[in-house]
């Protein structure tokens, strides 16, 4: 049996099906079958399924009961392949690829809804352009031969097979769901907020601490709405530019400490209150709609629920099921290693040739022990600060490791000077805005995930500006490749653990948790561990970089940290 077929769904749940060469093109006759799930589940040594979108087939088949090894995402693919070409923003769906090949008119792609709350769909999107089967072998014909003529063509392969591994990641993960247990969570509401009060009003604690902000100021103010805050402020003769937590901890004030209260309490009562609670769970489970490559450097986000910025409170309400455990697993340093990994520097590639504090091995290098100022240093080349006392470490790091910051000077100047800079595996940034004529043509604006944790050096990559472009570009090398670097590293996790009754049920940037029964916990662990060095290996070939990862076994999430 062919290693590779093509799979389309057809109206009232068949299939057509055609075995695949190794240049893409069919390799036999299309079969046409009247049950989708059967076909599959009838061929067991099928290597790789080839598919429009794997939102659009693989939850049919795990309704079914059938699981997929591998998958080849068309759509996903086209996306990766059009960015490598310089052309991201194009319409990425099958179809369009299917119109450019014949010269026709290109349809837009549909654009993506909101989840719906609660379901166990990925994406709550509308009908796709339709497109026939012998189109759509048409296109993956026409992308492997695209592939061949990428940069690095083994790397761009292995990309988009990452990805595609990433989307049937993402599949499992939204059926499984996040255990929830509802109870708690409203227990923590009540614990931090207090009473509700009808009609959907402010609860009892956030009205305490508004008229507490307010008799502060001698007047009613309206915490809710920074510009009031302001206003209160510069009343009081007190000039503040924003109403964030670092810019009033520095006043000296009586409304300053209400009000951060407030706002703290606010964030969780409109972002992870009771309406998100009854809108975003069902049955013991958050399903939130993963979006593998959400963002252009391939970090993940998700289509509504923010999965991604649960607050550490509210994780007490994320509880494994009576006999099972968590497995909570974070990626240490991961994306100084993935630095070393990519410059190929044999300094820092010995510094993360160790499991251990890396930030601690490289102050002994070249921070005469001061840990502080070597993760500064090391942070502030991916993120870009050159100014201060960042500078000053910068310049230690580059004496010590020069190949290492060359990298990333190097991708900073070709974002300066309006050029193209990829991944270590070929993922491609945007063109800056006003490099192209079609500039406008689809390209989001701004990537909010980009930058360091505590908010620093990089803002978004259309800015005008030369300099900010270069941020930009220095991080895109890094961040996306840790990005391609855990794709394979979910992909290694999701196979060896196969077997076991484990589920993955979370994953965000360099965090992913694990749902087991409390026998497997053990096994689990190792098995995180041996995915992330076995994904360093395959991602970067043959370094000395290790990607140890720090695990806890536990009951509740907010007991891993």
């Amino acid at each position: 049996m062919s290693e590779r077929w093509a799979l389309a769904a057809t109206e009232g749940g068949g299939a057509l099906l055609a075995p695949l060469a190794q240049d893409g093109r069919p390799a036999g006759e299309v079969h046409h079958e009247p049950d989708l799930a059967a076909a599959v589940r009838a061929r067991p040594g099928v290597g790789r399924w080839v598919w429009r979108s794997t939102a659009e087939i693989y939850p049919r088949l795990l309704d079914a009961g059938v699981r997929v090894e591998r998958c080849y995402d068309v759509e996903d693919a086209e996306q990766l392949l059009l960015a490598h070409q310089g052309r991201l923003g194009e319409p990425r769906s099958a179809a369009a690829a299917w119109a450019r090949l014949h010269h026709a008119p290109v349809p837009p792609d549909q654009p993506l809804r909101a989840a719906e709350p609660g379901s166990q769909s990925s994406l709550f999107d509308p009908e796709p352009v339709p497109v026939p089967f012998d189109g759509l072998l048409e296109v993956y014909a026409d992308q492997q031969r695209r592939h061949d003529a990428a940069e690095h063509p083994g790397r761009m392969r292995l990309l988009t097979a990452a990805e595609s591994a990433g989307m049937l990641v993402a599949a499992e993960m939204n059926r499984s769901g996040l255990p929830w247990r509802a109870d708690v969570h409203r227990e923590v509401l009540h614990e931090l907020l207090g009473d509700r009060y009808a009609g959907g009003g402010e609860p009892r604690r956030l009205a305490e601490l508004a008229d507490a902000v307010s008799a502060a100021f001698g007047r009613r103010v309206r915490p809710a709405l920074p510009a009031d805050v302001v206003k209160a402020f510069t009343q009081a003769g007190i000039r503040v530019r924003s109403t964030r937590r670092w810019e009033l901890e520095g006043i000296d004030h009586p409304a300053v400490e209400p009000l951060i209260q407030y706002k703290k309490l606010y964030r969780i009562w409109t972002a992870h209150g009771w309406s998100w609670l009854q809108d975003w769970v069902r049955d013991g489970r958050f399903r939130p709609g993963y979006l593998p490559g959400g963002t252009v450097s391939g970090r993940w986000t998700t289509n509504g629920g923010g999965a991604l910025q649960i607050p550490k409170v509210i994780r007490r309400a994320v509880v494994a099921d009576e006999g099972w455990r968590l497995v909570v697993a974070d990626a240490d340093q991961m994306e100084p290693r993935v630095l070393a990994a990519i410059s190929r520097d044999p300094g820092l590639m010995e510094v993360a040739g160790h499991p251990d504090d890396l930030y601690a091995r490289l102050s002994d290098r070249a921070f005469s022990g001061d840990r502080e100022h070597a993760k500064l240093a090391l942070l502030g080349a991916i993120y870009g600060q050159t100014s201060g006392d960042g500078l000053k470490n910068l310049a230690a790091l580059r004496r010590r490791f020069p190949l290492a910051v060359g990298y990333v000077d190097d991708a900073a100047r070709a974002g300066e000077e309006g050029r193209l800079v990829r991944t270590w595996l070929g993922r491609t940034s945007p063109w800056a805005a006003g490099t192209r004529d079609d500039d406008e043509a689809g390209i989001p604006q701004e990537e909010p995930d980009v930058g360091p944790p505590q908010g620093g050096f990089a803002p978004g990559y259309a800015s005008s500006d030369a300099r900010a472009r270069g941020r930009f570009t220095r991080n895109f090398v890094v961040q996306g490749s840790a990005a391609d670097w855990a794709l394979l590293m979910l992909a290694a996790l999701r196979r060896a653990i196969a077997e076991l009754r484990a589920e993955l049920v979370f994953f965000q940037h360099d965090e992913v948790i694990v749902h087991c029964p409390a026998e497997e916990a053990d096994e689990v662990v190792a098995a995180v561990r041996a995915a992330g060095d076995t994904a360093g290996r395959i991602t970067f070939g043959d370094t000395p970089v290790r990607f140890p990862f720090t695990t806890a076994v536990v009951r509740r999430y907010s007991d891993a940290k």
